[in-house]
């Protein structure tokens, strides 16, 4: 354990998002980097320079390192044998109840230890539950008990990936170990941030407690969002003025929505739900939690049924947004997706755009229409619920609109186009958390 990190290799096993987005780091920050994937797809797309899923800058970083002979992938695990960290990167799988799926990781393992060099270490960023960094530990030392094994969970937000990665704030270090930990961080502090370490089982209960603190907030701020359409007030100025708080913060996950949704928070949720009642704990916060995000998309369904005169079944509806979040084209666990199959299967006739996204990734073609743009979207809708907050909604010709569309509802499930007094063109626009009153627009306050 005593590799200069400077001279350092790093090997990267599994090459979605996460581990995409791993190699092109670190080897933008002149590392030598050999990414393995058992996917002869997807290697051959990278060595392409071509992701498997799209991240923004993503295809350029990998493009600069491959001309700078800096990263190679491969589908051949033994090429691991020259690296000195290892990571584990895969994008953890999630069943439809955000169950984690933990068996690519301990396969990995399996295949990998016999063919690694005795001071190597391995570094698992994909997210597990916790408990199975300490049994990989055991099944990576099964071969050789001079490897070791940490846990830095990843960092990551779809859509600035690279960026999240290179600049953390903090790093989350976990290890049985004083010098794993020391290994660790000594290739850690390349990367401009703090590192905390701690033992395997608090780190990945650090990543779980973030995440379900997050996905607490956005249960909290979908629940006073309610409230305020009750009462009058405007959930966009209650959360400017909450977040004004110090201890609260200008980043906090306060905006009403449709749920959290695309598996990261909701496993992260499941977990402490499961260890919750295995250990016979007389709260039930979590499972609480996850059962009121799961009831918030019929929540929103209604609301767009209520624009509808309660009309659902025949309605033309163009749905804007198919991804859980801008900036990325994949429909894993994806809420908008979910609420546009609905809303079909309830009987509505839906005409679906999203900028990014793809449709690869289905196992059978969506059971609605499938748009190339907003215009197309939106010809003869009687409605336009806006799903996703992608910059080009906000920035469409919404006048121009008028003229193609049958009816005037826009219902904007992210408030995205609260500031563009559409009610002024014409439209009957509904958002969430502001009170619709009669012949009056949507005032917004003094949101900026």
């Amino acid at each position: 354990m005593t590799v200069k990190s400077k001279d350092a290799r790093i090997g990267v096993i599994g090459l979605w998002h996460l581990g995409s987005v791993i190699s092109a780091a670190w080897s933008r920050l002149g590392f030598n980097v050999t990414g393995f994937d058992y996917s002869e797809k997807v290697v051959r797309g990278l060595n392409q320079a071509t992701p498997p899923v799209f991240e923004p800058g993503l295809a350029t970083a990998i493009r600069e390192s491959l001309d700078a002979k800096r990263l190679y992938y491969t589908t051949d695990i033994k090429d691991m044998h020259v690296c000195d960290y290892v990571f584990l990167a895969f994008d953890t799988p999630v069943d439809r109840h955000d169950g984690s799926d933990c068996r690519p990781l301990f396969k990995a393992v399996e295949d990998v230890r016999a063919h690694l060099r005795d001071t190597a270490i391995v570094i698992v960023s994909s997210q597990t539950p916790i408990g199975t960094c300490s049994l990989l530990r055991q099944e990576l030392k099964i071969k050789n008990p001079l490897l070791e094994l940490v846990y830095s969970p990843e960092n990551l937000r779809l859509g600035d990936a690279i960026n999240c990665y290179l600049n953390p704030g903090r790093i989350i270090l976990g290890a049985a170990i004083k010098e794993a930990a020391d290994a660790a961080t000594r290739l850690f502090e390349h990367i401009d941030a703090s590192v905390i370490a701690m033992d395997l089982p608090s780190a990945e209960m650090v990543k779980h407690a973030i995440n379900a603190y997050l996905a607490c907030s956005i249960v909290f701020a979908n629940h006073l969002s309610a409230l305020c359409e009750a009462t009058g007030a405007n959930i966009m100025d209650v959360s400017s003025g909450m977040k004004s708080d110090p201890r609260i913060g200008e980043k906090a996950y306060l905006a009403p929505g449709i749920g959290y949704s695309g598996g990261t928070l909701g496993r992260d949720l499941c977990v402490l739900a499961r260890l919750n009642e295995e250990t016979g704990q007389g709260a039930h916060l979590y499972r609480r939690l996850i059962e009121f995000n799961e009831g918030r998309r019929d929540e929103i369904i209604k609301k767009i049924a209520a624009s509808l005169g309660n009309a659902v079944k025949g309605a033309r509806i163009a749905v804007l947004g198919l991804t859980y979040k801008p900036g990325t084209s994949t429909l894993r666990r994806s809420r908008p997706f979910e609420i546009a199959n609905e809303l079909q299967r309830r009987g509505a006739v839906v005409r679906a755009f999203d900028p990014c996204v793809d449709y690869s990734e289905l196992e059978k073609p969506p059971g609605f229409a499938v748009c190339l743009s907003i215009d197309d979207a939106v010809q003869d809708a009687e409605a336009a619920v806006i799903l996703t907050e992608w910059p080009e909604f906000r920035e469409y010709d919404w006048a121009g609109a008028l003229s193609r569309m049958k009816g005037r509802v826009v219902f904007d499930a992210k408030n995205l186009l609260i500031k563009l007094n559409l009610e002024a063109l014409g439209f009957d626009y509904r958002c969430l958390g502001v009170a619709k009153k009669k012949g009056e627009g949507v005032f917004y306050g003094s949101v900026k």
